[in-house]
Parts: C-alpha cells; sequence; structure tokens
C-alpha cells in the first residue's frame, strides 16, 4: 500500500482549507473517454450512504486512511481513468494529488442511508450540480432507488431529473444508478431480478430533459442482453460487494462488457478489498476485461 500521512492530511485542511480549492482547479483535466470509448473507474463513495462492511469485516471500509491507501494504489494502475466519490474523498486526494489526468464524478444523492426509516428518500446530500462544475469535475452520480410503494420515491426521481437536466445543460455526464426495490420482512431490499432490472434500466433513460449526457450504472443479473436491450445509453457495469468466487464474477462482468451498451466498470469494493488483499492484481485482472 502507499502510505497515506495523515497528520499531514490533517494538518492542511486546519491551516489551509482554500489549498482544497486550489488544487481543483490546478487539476489536469483529460477527455472523458479516450479512444477506445471505454472507461474504468474505481467507486468509493458507499461510507457516506453507511455502507462500510465488506464481507464478514463489518468496519472495513470505516478506516479512512486505510481506504485511501487503496484508492491510490488503484489509481495508479494502467488502464485505470478515473474515481467515483463524495466531496470529502474527492478532496482528500486532490490535496494528495492523485486526480491530475483522472476523470473525477462526484457523487451527489447519499441521504437514503442504509437500513434507515427514510431509505429511500435518497436526498441530495453531497455534490449538487454548481459545486461539481465549481470544482472541475467531470460529472455526477445518483443513486435512483424506485419502491412502487413507498410515496417518497418521487422525490428521488424529481429530484434526479432535475440533476441530468442541470448536467447536461453543462455537457457534464450524468451517472444514473437504478434500481427497482421491494419490502422482505420490513427491509428495503433491492431487486435484482431481469424484470426488475429491465424496468429501472428503462425508467433511467427517460430522466431529465435530455439523455445526451446520461450514462447507467448497471449490476449484472440473468439475462443481461434483455436488461441492457431496454435502453441505447452507454452503460458502466457496477462491481458490488466482494463475491466469494471472485473469478465467476469476472466472467460474468467480461460476458456483459460484450454487449454494445456497455462501455466499462465503476467498481469499488470488489476491487478495493479483494479476498486476497492484493488491490493492485485485482484492479489488473478487472482492466483485462475491458479489451
Amino acid at each position: 500500500m502507499t502510505g497515506v500521512d495523515v497528520r499531514a492530511l490533517v494538518e492542511r485542511r486546519v491551516r489551509e482549507p482554500d489549498a482544497i480549492a486550489k488544487a481543483a482547479s490546478g487539476r489536469r483535466r483529460r477527455d472523458l473517454v479516450g479512444a477506445s470509448g471505454r472507461l474504468m473507474i474505481i467507486a468509493v463513495d458507499h461510507p457516506a450512504r453507511g455502507v462500510v462492511r465488506i464481507g464478514d469485516r463489518p468496519f472495513a471500509m470505516a478506516d479512512r486512511a486505510d481506504l485511501l491507501e487503496r484508492v491510490l494504489v488503484a489509481l495508479s494502475r494502467p488502464g485505470v481513468d478515473g474515481v467515483l466519490a463524495t466531496p470529502d474523498i474527492v478532496e482528500d486526494l486532490l490535496l494528495l494529488g492523485a486526480l491530475d489526468d483522472k476523470v473525477v464524478v462526484g457523487s451527489m444523492n447519499r441521504g437514503g442511508i442504509a437500513g434507515s426509516v427514510f431509505e429511500i428518500d435518497d436526498r441530495f446530500t453531497g455534490y449538487d450540480v454548481p459545486a461539481i462544475e465549481r470544482s472541475g469535475l467531470d460529472g455526477g452520480k445518483m443513486l435512483v432507488r424506485i419502491d412502487p410503494g413507498d410515496p417518497a420515491t418521487a422525490g428521488t426521481l424529481e429530484a434526479c431529473a432535475r440533476g441530468v437536466t442541470e448536467l447536461a445543460a453543462r455537457r457534464l455526464m450524468a451517472m444514473v444508478e437504478p434500481f427497482l426495490m421491494c419490502r422482505r420482512d420490513g427491509a428495503l431490499a433491492t431487486d435484482l431480478s431481469t424484470e426488475a432490472m429491465t424496468r429501472a434500466v428503462a425508467v433511467a433513460s427517460a430522466l431529465g430533459a435530455t439523455s445526451a449526457y446520461t450514462w447507467l450504472k448497471v449490476p449484472v443479473v440473468d439475462d443481461m442482453a434483455r436488461v441492457m436491450a431496454a435502453s441505447t445509453l452507454p452503460a458502466l457495469i457496477l462491481g458490488g460487494d466482494v463475491a466469494a468466487d471472485q473469478d465467476v464474477a469476472y466472467a460474468r462482468w467480461a460476458e456483459a462488457l460484450r454487449l454494445p451498451t456497455v462501455r466499462g466498470l465503476v467498481v469499488g469494493r470488489a476491487l478495493l478489498y479483494p479476498n486476497d488483499d492484493d488491490v493492485a492484481g485485482a484492479v489488473d485482472t478487472a482492466v483485462g476485461l475491458m479489451g
């Protein structure tokens, strides 16, 4: 792991808070996609929604220095295009000088804290569109969880549609992550059936006044060809939690990457906390799937 000097990082936050804005304005930017038209993004916005568990380790992602070290390793690997994160993590990475020539996507709605009674009311508590533009980021990501039995879904849909429209007006990527939700024993659960994901993709594709700058972020489920046939928008495959057999997960990602609308991966926990703890090896394997 690349060491992170937490004391020095905090000292800069205490004595030079303006250093964050200076680092953002001075960051070397790149085109969103290169000649391949594909993207490999490291996702690290889970803690803001209270998701810090990795497998049987309930607080694995709660150690910020360890998390940053893992992200630095991932970003240093060939073929990794950038990062998806909340403001606190983006700003740590800016202060660490890790985001030059990288795509940076800001995570927007993190208010639906995992396991809370208000979880479906997923308010925008992270980046908003003006902040994304002001910070020189390349886009914003929205989680769109659709619970047909919860009236709070309507507010989330409306807010995300507005975010898509406002990002497009600035020619910035809107990364939309849709799920159809259901209640199981009183708890909110994700419906990962082919039918549910097909409906979710269809709804997400139509959010906002234009889809010109919208990319989808979708999980691998059964019959991905049928799911992805519901839209012509470019899509990135999300990784989810660490799998018991990661080789099986890699094979499913590779199969999905052969579909015409799937243009890359946006993976966090599965690459940052692999079972063998070899972050570089896991990232290199995922990059190799891109073809």
